[in-house]
């Protein structure tokens, strides 16, 4: 059962939800760009929160939540670490998808006595020059005032039936969730993307992130190509990697089975 509540914190009223049993260490969700809390597939949430407690939240300014959205991945990390500390827990273990990876990696970086274990999928350390660039599409449908459901199946799954089909059935499960809060809001996006453009990355440093590590993406991500991933599982000391054939940017929403199965194996 998924239980909602709000937290008191420095930057504002935050809105969260919990699912799975309590005590022990809690998974803690970090959300891509322009994503609220409603934006999680519930088929995911119902699987990796099985055997654990899982967290996730709107960040500050985010949907539910009041505050401001912090112009820096450095800001965003540290609303993040107070959900943690106000989770009971003395640690969590953190998986951050698409700009959530971003922000996770920062916040091992700035608060590494917070994290226990790390997954970062569909994202990047940041600074890789080289290798494949985001499909030319991409900046255009993003940036877009609303995204329909061909945009994210663009920008998500590949052009395959398979990877359609998964995808049009999790936008599905998502879109059927009642009650869904406040979109992002257009200052809030314009904020995400000033973090984003002056992040510096992790790649100078990321010998300092030094706990497991699980990075994983989808073969096909056209938004952040899985170049990035294997990049960032190169250069972090205790990083597995895995990629997904016929995926993409959500691949965690379309091979949900497998990937809760290696999220599991890993957090245990």
């Amino acid at each position: 059962m998924t239980r909602s509540l709000y937290a008191e914190t420095p930057y504002g009223r935050l809105a969260l939800r919990e699912a799975g049993p309590h005590g022990g260490i809690p998974l803690v969700l970090l959300q891509r760009f322009r994503g609220t809390m409603d934006d999680w597939d519930p088929g995911f949430i119902e699987l990796v929160s099985a055997d654990r407690k899982v967290i996730w939240f709107d960040s500050a300014g985010i949907g539910r939540s009041e505050g401001s959205v912090p112009d820096t991945i450095g800001g965003m990390a540290a609303v993040a670490a107070t959900v943690i500390e106000r989770s009971g827990s003395p640690q969590a273990d953190v998986l951050g998808w698409s700009l959530g990876g971003v922000i996770a990696q920062q916040l091992v970086l700035d608060a590494p006595h917070l994290v226990r274990r790390l997954i970062v999928a569909g994202s990047t350390p940041g600074g890789a020059l080289d290798g494949p660039k985001p499909h030319p599409r991409v900046p255009q449908v993003m940036t877009r005032p609303t995204n329909d459901i061909e945009d994210f199946l663009f920008l998500f799954f590949p052009e395959t039936e398979t990877a359609t089909s998964a995808g049009r059935a999790s936008l599905t499960r998502i879109g059927a969730l009642p009650g869904r809060g406040p979109l992002v809001t257009a200052e809030a996006f314009m904020t995400q993307v000033k973090a984003i453009s002056t992040w510096p990355g992790v790649l100078h440093r990321a010998d300092e992130l030094r706990l497991p590590m699980l990075v994983a993406n989808g073969a096909h991500d056209v938004v952040l190509p899985a170049y990035r991933s294997y990049v960032l599982s190169q250069q972090a000391p205790d990083a597995k990697l895995i990629l997904y054939p016929d995926a993409g940017h959500a691949f965690l929403f379309q091979e949900i089975e497998s990937f809760a199965a290696e999220v599991e194996r890993f957090l245990s």
